[in-house]
């Protein structure tokens, strides 16, 4: 076996970077999710080096970790969600600029629409499309059926796409 800090290690690479897209998506400022990322493999190390079998699926618990300290940092901020306008998401540099201000402006706009959809739908969309994450991955991650998985991913899909109408509609022609 071997050492609790190799082993570690290797799970950080694994999903450092699903972890931080998940928060980001969540508090929508780069600063606040690399703390709250910072945090969440803090707490997990913590807990992993003093017994690595105390935990018996690091992902869910690191998702739980980042799911609680999202909650909190809502509760010590009122609940306001504020989206940052600074974000660009890193694309092809061939893509031409106007091809760049199109996938940037739809990125905007689902990112937005999925801050206005239930937690538990965000959850299921960024884990399942985002993170790539199966059904059955999903349903150990929140300990529901995998039927029940899929119908909220269907659900959570639904949703989504309301909210993307009705931007949609409040836009100026």
């Amino acid at each position: 076996m071997n050492n609790p800090q190799e082993d570690f290690s290797k799970i950080y690479d694994d999903n450092v970077e699903k972890i931080y897209r998940f928060i980001f998506i969540k508090v929508n400022y780069q600063d606040i999710t690399e703390d709250l990322t910072s945090e969440t493999f803090t707490r997990c190390w913590k807990i992993f080096k003093e017994n690595p079998q105390r935990i018996s699926n690091i992902k869910a618990f690191l998702y739980q970790v980042a799911r609680n300290l999202v909650t909190d940092y809502y509760r010590e901020k009122g609940k306001a969600q504020i989206i940052s306008a600074d974000y660009l998401p890193v694309s092809d540099p061939d893509t031409d600029l106007e091809e760049k201000a199109l996938l940037n402006s739809d990125f905007d706009k689902i990112r937005i629409a999925l801050t206005n959809i239930n937690d538990d739908y965000q959850n299921v969309i960024i884990w399942h499309y985002l993170d790539e994450l199966s059904i059955p991955e999903i349903s150990g991650l929140i300990h529901k059926s995998e039927g029940a998985v899929r119908v909220m991913l269907s659900r959570a899909l639904k949703s989504l796409k309301k909210e993307l109408e009705k931007s949609q509609k409040a836009e100026p022609i």
